[in-house]
């Protein structure tokens, strides 16, 4: 906890009232979410993101009450819906239960289903803020009437993710094939090894962070990716040279 409030003031000190701070909060025990949240309501951040309890595969009406249990805490609130990784799909006539609470605002959709974008906008209608958390299909998402995303790409080409979804939000499908196909690679390669591995040793490959460190039990990426990564990279125009060796060429 010390930890994660360091990293929260250090977000409020330098952002608050520029861009919203949108606070991981979400974990598998209901107390430990309930004491992350009043963390960053003491912080001072604007909303929290909340993922569904993993590994326990609660049933629909467990994660009805879970999620409005934490928006009872006084802190806007986005569900945070990733079965692939959860093992659990809050669906979408279960997150219409609870879309009328004033602190439920958004949902970050992350089953790469496009489908989910009509079904929640015909149960909630204009309730909550639908982002996808699916680097590969996003802009198709906001182009069927999501509102943007949360996304691992933009960590490292955050321009280039901003004008393609501003692109589909304008319904400009020319500028938005444009833009694709340039992410297209880095969508598929940074998921090359488990989120954030590959990531991580992109930014370092940048120049953003010092190290490519992931935290036990993850590791650093397989050195047999790294040309896989360093080209979709390229093809981004995230850096000029390929990667050809053991030394990264900053």
């Amino acid at each position: 906890m010390d930890e994660r409030a360091t990293v929260l003031t250090t977000a409020v000190e330098e952002v608050k009232g520029k861009i919203p701070i949108l606070a991981g909060t979400g974990t598998i025990d209901p107390e430990h979410v309930k004491e992350m949240t009043l963390q960053a309501i003491d912080i001072g951040c604007d909303a929290s993101l909340v993922v569904t309890p993993y590994y326990v595969k609660p049933p629909q009406r467990g994660l009805v009450k879970h999620f409005l249990t934490m928006a009872d805490l006084g802190l806007p609130v986005v569900i945070y819906n990733i079965p692939g990784r959860a093992m659990v799909d809050f669906k979408p006539e279960s997150i219409a239960l609870v879309a009328d609470h004033e602190n439920i605002i958004g949902v970050k959709e992350a089953t790469g289903d496009l489908t989910r974008v009509d079904e929640l906008r015909e149960l909630t209608g204009d309730k909550l803020l639908l982002l996808s958390g699916d680097d590969s299909s996003d802009a198709e998402f906001v182009m069927r009437g999501g509102d943007g995303c949360i996304s691992v790409v933009a960590n490292l080409a955050p321009k280039a993710k901003h004008d393609l979804m501003m692109a589909a939000l304008r319904g400009d499908k020319a500028e938005m094939e444009r833009i694709g196909n340039q992410l297209k690679p880095l969508n598929k390669k940074l998921f090359i090894e488990s989120n954030p591995i590959p990531a991580k040793w992109a930014a370092m490959r940048m120049g953003l962070i010092p190290t490519a460190y992931c935290r036990p039990p993850l590791d650093e990426l397989d050195k047999k990716f790294y040309s896989d990564v360093d080209e979709a990279m390229h093809a981004a125009g995230l850096v000029g040279e390929i990667y050809t060796g053991d030394a990264v060429m900053l």
